[in-house]
């Protein structure tokens, strides 16, 4: 029986699934890997984690599952979007660590392009904002900080890349260079209209087009592996952005329909079909998905900040030593006591986008301890996700009245139940809650 290998590359870890043919996982892999905070607002990935990690437990996992490489039908790509990569196209190494979706450095380039106002035309082109969240700032801060970057990329030495287009080049041995619909929409520098690379918007970033890599479909011919990886090529036929992956995922295949991931942070996106709905609630118009050359459009509301206040508990504060240590400190936590976390770490997304913010907790008392700031962290998440959905009902009044969640943190049956509580509506769990490599 034939099987599909799943890579799920994240912000905090690398997971692979097996799932059989009826898509019913049967092993899976995971690794976590380190972050790097060189400045306030600054975040950092090491591009050999990303492959080494990737590598690691897609391997791992096709043992775990006790099948031979030849059952393996076609492999799939699923990423943390925006984060940024550049590297030598002949000897593959990169030229800086990988600046990440949460990265900051570059809200002073964005502000100043807001200022000279180029947002509207980025907006109405890409359906972004001029925010450092997305891939184009990113990328220009490289080019202008890396020594030689710029002319090296203007002789087309070079390769650009979200961490699907280095996966799959890492993958293919350097033999392809591309990415999906969905994470190019993700750049800053993507047409979402007339689905192309930018020229107007790369001129403004002064960004050389020949860095870019080919947009196919998510269902599409991405090569095949390096036959040493597996001991046999395997083809890759599907790539999409995390949160589009757990779009489909969820089958929001309808317009009208929601979903909402719990991950590293925690992105909800409404399907709103063949139309291109310009908010007027600071959300993100985006691609939902594009198969057989047709786009499905969405609307997309992103928060910096969600299963990484309990990374933050843990790691940070020492308060907890596993994440499942949080719904039982909330339900102990003194009822009496109203504190409210604002987890603005890295700034806060739609529908403030105001990344010079930064974290604060209100109403502290000497009677504050752990339980209470886990019942916070945990109410935070809802929090943000109420300000997402009635952004997103503004914009569109048909959206369903359903929210359908996915991703770690949508585990936890007290979050979920806060969550329902407090948008007055259904929350519908599935159960793979790993939606996104589903």
């Amino acid at each position: 029986m034939p099987h599909l290998l799943s890579i799920d590359q994240g912000t905090t870890s690398s997971r692979a699934m097996v799932f059989d043919a009826g898509l019913r996982p049967i092993a899976s892999a995971q690794h976590e890997f380190p972050q790097h905070y060189p400045a306030s607002g600054w975040v950092e990935h090491d591009p050999s984690d990303l492959w080494v990690s990737v590598a690691g437990v897609a391997r791992a996992a096709v043992e775990k599952a006790g099948i031979p490489a030849r059952d393996i039908a076609g492999i799939g790509i699923t990423n943390q979007r925006e984060t940024t990569l550049l590297w030598d196209r002949r000897t593959g190494q990169p030229l800086h660590r990988a600046i990440v979706w949460q990265d900051r450095r570059t809200a002073d380039l964005c502000a100043r392009l807001r200022a000279e106002g180029h947002e509207p035309m980025v907006a109405a082109r890409t359906g972004l904002l001029l925010d450092p969240y997305f891939s184009g700032s990113k990328l220009q801060w490289l080019l202008d900080h890396v020594d030689g970057a710029r002319a090296r990329a203007r002789r087309g030495e070079l390769a650009f890349g979200t961490v699907d287009s280095w996966l799959i080049w890492n993958l293919t041995g350097g033999r392809v260079h591309a990415t999906d619909a969905t994470n190019a929409a993700r750049t800053l520098l993507f047409n979402i209209a007339e689905n192309r690379w930018d020229e107007d918007i790369c001129a403004l970033f002064d960004i050389p087009m020949q860095l870019l890599p080919e947009v196919r479909d998510c269902a599409a011919d991405y090569g095949a592996t390096r036959a040493d990886l597996f001991g046999r090529e395997i083809p890759i036929l599907g790539v999409a952005g995390d949160q589009q992956a757990a779009t489909v995922g969820q089958a929001c295949f309808s317009p009208g329909m929601m979903k909402s991931t719990y991950g590293t942070g925690c992105f909800a996106l409404l399907n709103t079909g063949a139309d291109r709905v310009a908010s007027s609630n600071r959300l993100l118009t985006t691609i939902a998905y594009r198969l057989g050359g047709r786009t499905t459009y969405a609307l997309e509301g992103s928060i910096f900040i969600a299963g990484a206040v309990v990374q933050w508990l843990r790691d940070g504060l020492g308060l907890i030593r596993h994440a499942s240590e949080t719904q039982a400190l909330a339900e102990a936590a003194d009822p009496g006591q109203d504190l409210v976390l604002v987890p603005a770490f890295t700034g806060l997304g739609a529908p403030y986008w105001r990344p010079e913010c930064r974290g604060a907790v209100f109403g502290l008392t000497r009677n504050s301890g752990p339980a209470e700031l886990a019942r916070a962290a945990l109410e935070s998440v809802g929090f943000q996700t109420r300000d997402l959905l009635e952004a997103m009902r503004a914009d569109w009044p048909d959206a369903g009245g359903v929210l359908r969640v996915d991703g770690g943190m949508a585990s936890s049956g007290w979050t979920m139940q806060f969550l329902s509580d407090i948008l007055g509506a259904p929350v519908d769990r599935p159960a793979v809650t790993e939606t996104t490599a589903l």
